[in-house]
């Protein structure tokens, strides 16, 4: 097991917080006149009680992940989207104005936007021309001031898996926090890092409920991590993050699991499909390989593609301003019914 002094890592500000005490953090039952809610009910009919505060610390959910994740409730928080869990470890680990994070282009947009409204100074290492990383550079790039390594896997927008080698020659290699994005796990053919924060309490590894679920619109992300590290995220996080109407629908989701795994098995027969598909058109240079429920192709003249698939109603997302995604789409495994209205479309432009 690597040692990491996590606590080194925090801001001392954040080490000293005290966090805020919520109405529920002492008394969850009983004749609840303590934090000013509207005894007399929501104005419609209502199961969840929702003129009561939800749980502040989401026990019951974060059971359910754990036990889906095979890791103990300690190791997991719950938030709005993956993208309140990288803003909160913004805020634990990064002085604004003063300390560094590294990201690995081409990648997911909101670490870079996260660091921006934190005020922390990005570094970029590119990935290489078949998308993966390059640990040594990666480590060369690290600063004194560097605190976070950003890596998605699969990653987004290029689909395509790291190299579990790399990832943990960069968690070995580096002394701050090394946060892997993934998103798309579950349609990946490797298995999660979860099974390795035991190992490298200096691993954070972000998950959510919007792809495999199918729960993009309730918005939760999961983070799993080393106890200490989720204890931070709890102290700096909103008292009452996850909403009740949320959490419901994130239990009904696991205990609904046979229904996810058929759909991911049907989006993952899908996806060869797509690609076999796309493989067949002269126009298509290449499809590249993807572990994710998403397929990046190069076109020819992939902009005004984007513009006529538009036109006729299938939107698809334009990438060639990204390095190494020159005249490159990304097209999200639809279901075969929607994947035919989008080939049908295409044809239409490159006959």
């Amino acid at each position: 097991m690597k040692k990491t002094d996590i606590s080194s890592l925090v801001r001392e500000n954040i080490q000293n917080l005290k966090p805020y005490r919520s109405a529920r953090d002492d008394f969850d039952s009983g004749i609840l006149l303590d934090a000013n809610e509207n005894s007399f009910g929501a104005p419609f009919a209502d199961d969840l009680e929702l003129n009561r505060y939800p749980m502040p610390y989401q026990e019951q959910l974060r059971d359910q992940v754990a036990a889906f994740r095979g890791v103990n409730r300690e190791n997991v928080f719950v938030g709005v989207g993956s993208d309140e869990a990288i803003d909160l470890l913004f805020r634990i680990f990064c002085r604004p104005g003063k300390d560094r994070v590294i990201i690995n282009p081409p990648t997911y947009g909101m670490y870079k936007v996260s660091a921006n409204i934190n005020d922390v100074a990005v570094d970029e290492v590119l990935l290489t021309e078949s998308f993966q990383l390059q640990p040594e550079k990666i480590l060369a790039a690290v600063q004194p001031e560097t605190k976070m390594i950003f890596i998605c896997s699969p990653n987004n927008p290029t689909a395509n898996s790291m190299s579990v080698t790399d990832i943990a020659t960069v968690l070995e290699g580096f002394d701050g926090m090394v946060v892997v994005d993934e998103a798309y796990i579950d349609f990946s053919r490797q298995g999660s890092l979860s099974n390795n924060i035991g190992e490298f309490p200096n691993l954070v590894v972000l998950q959510t409920l919007s792809k495999s679920f199918g729960l993009a619109g309730i918005r939760l992300g999961i983070a799993l991590a080393s106890p200490e590290v989720i204890s931070y995220m709890m102290k700096v996080k909103a008292p009452y993050n996850v909403n009740k109407l949320t959490s419901q629908k994130a239990l009904e989701g696991f205990a609904n699991l046979n229904h996810v795994k058929k759909n991911i098995e049907s989006i993952m027969e899908e996806r060869e499909r797509v690609i076999t598909k796309l493989v067949s058109y002269s126009q298509v240079e290449k499809v590249f390989p993807t572990d994710a429920n998403f397929v990046m192709f190069r076109i020819a003249d992939a902009e005004a593609v984007y513009h006529k698939l538009a036109e006729q109603g299938v939107i698809v997302r334009y990438r060639g301003n990204e390095q190494h995604c020159e005249n490159c789409l990304r097209l999200t495994v639809g279901t075969s019914t929607e994947n035919d209205r989008f080939f049908t479309a295409l044809e239409n432009i490159t006959k």
